[in-house]
């Protein structure tokens, strides 16, 4: 694929998406067997389906989804682009919704878009320190990126192995994805990277380092672009609950009849990245700015929640009123209730973007501690929200028979007397209802929408950890002693000069 890709037709709309991703030979692993064409597989297309959306929403609306790429002058996704003031960031959130909304589901582009605009900063930072020549070659990469309006995912997650060890110290190397060999041209990788979204529907991934190194795992500080065709990849695609409902045939019981999302695990056998498409080679000491700076941009993306929330919200007050309870006070009650946690996600995830700032390389990243409380968030609103749309389901959530039944000559007439709600309501339609509702949250879609808001972008713990650093509790003390009379008036200029990160940001001083 490196040799032919300025030979690749650029993709504008969803169709031409879905046509770039035929006769690629990726090596798919699912249920034991080798998948032929991940394109055609039933399990597999509702994810491509999904991303091939984010096409259509730059031709529907190309100024929320869409931009003029600055290196070739034609208009882009909106998800390869690097943000340059506070209202790109802003509108990501605003398609991040937006997408959310029109899916239902992951749409799988968040990661690579994050990634690279970490990169951005971070290689011309390293470029500063060490004298390398990254901060360029990732522009030239952005460049042909553009050129064909790719799909560039991201892959951070190692597998780890024993967590209580560091990458040089694993008794396996491969639990962290590292150099195996080095050549004039290049180097080449091994490890694996798990749980990785859309991997299977990029046409690039951009492999980062995990967590913060030291001076011994330098071999595991590795940044580099390949194409996911690229010989010694493996994909093992995730298995997720009611994942084969989609290969039964019919439209109901899969919840959501057209989209979902996708998860694999990578696997690079002596993986080959050439000296171009490498980004960090050694420099160990970066890679805790890399992945700080990836999960803050990251953790604020979780704002797609939102919209993935709008749709449950949607799908719990159609089965109320499919039931004819909608005046009932507690069930008002319950449907405000999950509107407030859900707009209280997007608030926070946009308000890190509206407090952005400008990096040392002109790219503007979000504020830290509002994304950090943005994930944090996701890893507890969504859930609630769920068990309302639940508790507003009603018991059939779980229980509801199956569509071959419904459909059945014999019972089917049964089940269409017995199932129904709302005299005026259709059985069916009250059925795929239920159906959406359990595909979000115990279905395949939970598996976006609940158990990647917990360990998406770094598990709770994670986000804890970076409140609790940026805290500026000493900060706080001072402006409580001063107003409580326990300091001086004249101490007060004082906290100008201990102004710093975020509340410096915040007001400008």
């Amino acid at each position: 694929m490196i040799e032919s890709i300025t030979d690749t037709k650029k993709i504008n709309t969803g169709e031409e998406y879905i046509n770039s991703l035929r006769n690629r030979n990726l090596k798919v692993w699912l249920f034991g067997e080798m998948v032929k064409e991940p394109v055609d597989h039933p399990m597999i297309r509702p994810s491509i389906n999904a991303l091939a959306k984010t096409y259509d929403l730059a031709i529907a609306v190309p100024e929320l989804a869409s931009v003029i790429s600055p290196f070739t002058g034609e208009r882009i996704s909106r998800f390869l682009h690097v943000c340059t003031n506070v209202e790109d960031l802003v509108l990501q959130n605003k398609m991040q919704r937006k997408l959310g909304q029109l899916t239902g589901t992951c749409f799988q582009r968040c990661v690579g878009m994050d990634a690279f605009n970490s990169l951005y900063s971070v290689t011309f930072e390293m470029d500063e320190k060490h004298g390398t020549t990254y901060h360029e070659k990732l522009k030239g990469f952005l460049t042909r990126m553009h050129q064909n309006n790719f799909v560039v995912g991201g892959a951070m997650t190692d597998v780890k192995g024993d967590r209580s060890l560091p990458p040089h110290q694993q008794e396996d190397k491969d639990m962290f994805v590292h150099i195996t060999n080095r050549t004039k041209d290049g180097v080449y990788i091994s490890g694996a990277k798990a749980h990785q979204t859309g991997c299977i529907n990029s046409h690039w991934m951009v492999v980062m380092p995990t967590m913060r190194l030291g001076e011994k795992d330098s071999e595991f500080a590795i940044v580099g672009a390949v194409p996911v065709d690229a010989e010694g990849i493996t994909y093992v695609y995730g298995r997720q609950s009611c994942d084969k409902r989609s290969m039964e045939g019919g439209s109901i019981d899969v919840g959501n009849a057209q989209y979902g999302g996708q998860e694999a695990m990578v696997i690079f056998e002596n993986t080959f990245i050439p000296n171009e498409y490498i980004f960090m080679d050694g420099e160990y000491d970066f890679a805790a700015m890399l992945v700080e700076r990836f999960t803050t941009y990251h953790r604020r993306s979780y704002v797609c929640k939102s919209g993935v929330g709008d749709v449950l919200i949607g799908a719990a007050a159609s089965v109320v009123d499919m039931n004819g309870v909608p005046k009932a006070s507690h069930i008002k009650n319950k449907l405000v209730e999950m509107t407030h946690l859900n707009e209280t996600v997007y608030g926070t995830g946009i308000a890190a973007s509206y407090q952005g700032y400008k990096t040392k390389s002109g790219a503007y990243i979000c504020d830290e501690m509002l994304a950090n409380v943005c994930k944090h968030h996701v890893t507890k609103m969504p859930y609630e929200i769920g068990r309302l749309a639940q508790d507003l389901a009603g018991g059939l959530v779980a229980t509801l028979p199956s569509e071959q039944d419904l459909n059945h000559p014999e019972i089917g007439d049964l089940l269409q007397k017995y199932l129904r709600g709302k005299a005026d309501v259709k059985t069916e339609d009250r059925m795929r209802i239920l159906r959406l509702i359990e595909n979000m949250t115990l279905g395949r879609n939970a598996v976006g929408y609940l158990t990647e808001s917990m360990h998406g972008a770094g598990s709770p713990q994670a986000q804890r950890i970076q409140i609790g650093r940026m805290m500026q509790l000493e900060y706080k003390k001072r402006l409580a002693k001063i107003i409580a009379g326990v300091e001086t008036e004249e101490n007060k200029d004082l906290l100008i000069d201990e102004l710093s990160g975020y509340f410096g940001r915040v007001f400008k001083i």
